[in-house]
């Protein structure tokens, strides 16, 4: 009899275990998904410098693309547009931003006036070559520059095409692919605000 007490215990005692230690990397996963914050600290249009901080109290999307895309950021930008009217007064707390992976030619044919078409709210960074390469490591996506005599300049850009969504106190909430429709994208937000 003493001899099933003990099997008993130490089961018990093994469960036991298996169950913090299921708890404790279930912490540590959660931990470490909420301790992504991406950071950037990049230029609009006016000068004026702006980073994840500055957001804080908003969600953000955050959108990686240049100017002379033909499909991807168009589609993308008409998207967010939709979103943020659908939102209505809701709209005031999100933020969308249009980080440039083609500064230079960027701020040259005019960001601003590119993302104005789309939709007032959407906020347009260039920065410089170091800046927008510390943007695109921290939110760990790419952007990089392929010549294309075909293309405008010579060159063209390939870059990450999903549209990435930070909560109010910039923590990474998830991404959504390309083509994912507008109506998606406002029922999630209107779940989080």
């Amino acid at each position: 009899m003493l001899k099933n007490i003990r099997i008993a215990l130490w089961i018990a005692v093994a469960v036991a275990l298996v169950g913090v230690g299921a708890l404790l990397w279930h912490a540590d996963r959660q931990e470490q998904a909420a301790a992504f914050k991406p950071e950037f600290s990049l230029p609009d249009e006016a000068g004026t410098i702006h980073t994840a901080a500055d957001f804080r109290g908003k969600h953000v999307l955050v959108f990686f693309g240049f100017t002379n895309c033909p499909d991807i950021c168009p589609t993308t930008m008409a998207e967010v547009a939709q979103v943020m009217d659908d939102l209505g007064p809701e709209a005031a707390e999100v933020q969308p931003v249009f980080i440039s992976v083609d500064p230079v030619r960027d701020r040259e044919s005019g960001l601003g006036e590119y993302l104005e078409a789309f939709h007032p709210s959407i906020l347009g960074l260039a920065g410089d070559e170091a800046a927008t390469q510390a943007a695109v490591g921290s939110f760990k996506v790419f952007g990089e520059r392929h010549e294309d005599a075909s293309a405008p300049g010579g060159y063209t850009m390939s870059h990450s095409s999903s549209l990435y969504l930070l909560g109010p106190r910039g923590d990474w909430l998830r991404q959504f692919e390309y083509g994912t429709p507008a109506d998606d994208i406002t029922a999630d937000l209107k779940e989080r605000l």
